[in-house]
């Protein structure tokens, strides 16, 4: 910017996009400073480099509001946890699943944890079918994103709402 420009000669744009031409830097420096706006290097590596005269201010400006209002329309995905027992009773197992089922409609993904304690950690098998079980009824509204593994005295699984995952397949195969 300004006189931080190295080169000897710059091609020129003016503050409306229009051809200027090819000028020793300094020439450009002061048809700048005539207009009261500075001289930006925007293609530094074209042949010769291309400068803009514009106001860097008002540029900055506008460029970080474009970046909040991008940042301002875009959703964030939280991951919301569900924990159950190897013993967990009918009615709460279905109030927690319900719980995951919100979530999915929501947008946000789910990660289901089975905690094991003490003596319950020779059961494996009772929370491994526990989780079987979630991943077929959920399966009409989330995708297994992460398949059930042990972690310490754990079983954890991921999920993910269905239309994100619709999202992602449509990206990979293109329009």
């Amino acid at each position: 910017m300004n006189e931080q420009i190295r080169v000897k000669e710059v091609r020129v744009v003016d503050e409306n996009g229009g051809q200027v031409g090819i000028m020793p830097t300094q020439q450009a420096l002061s048809l700048a400073h005539e207009r009261e706006l500075d001289l930006v290097e925007v293609a530094p590596s074209a042949s010769p480099p291309v400068c803009r005269i514009m106001n860097y201010g008002k540029f900055q400006y506008q460029k970080s509001k474009r970046e909040h209002d991008a940042r301002k329309h875009q959703k964030q995905v939280v991951l919301k946890e569900v924990k159950f027992r190897p013993k967990t009773d009918e009615h709460d197992y279905q109030f927690k699943k319900n719980h995951i089922i919100r979530f999915m409609t929501d947008g946000n993904k789910a990660k289901a944890t089975v905690v094991f304690r003490g003596r319950e950690m020779s059961h494996q098998d009772l929370g491994r079918r526990l989780m079987d079980r979630l991943i077929q009824e959920l399966k009409e509204v989330a995708e297994v994103e992460r398949a059930p593994k042990m972690e310490g005295y754990s079983l954890i699984a991921i999920f993910m709402p269905k239309k994100v995952v619709e999202k992602i397949e449509k990206k990979e195969i293109g329009p």
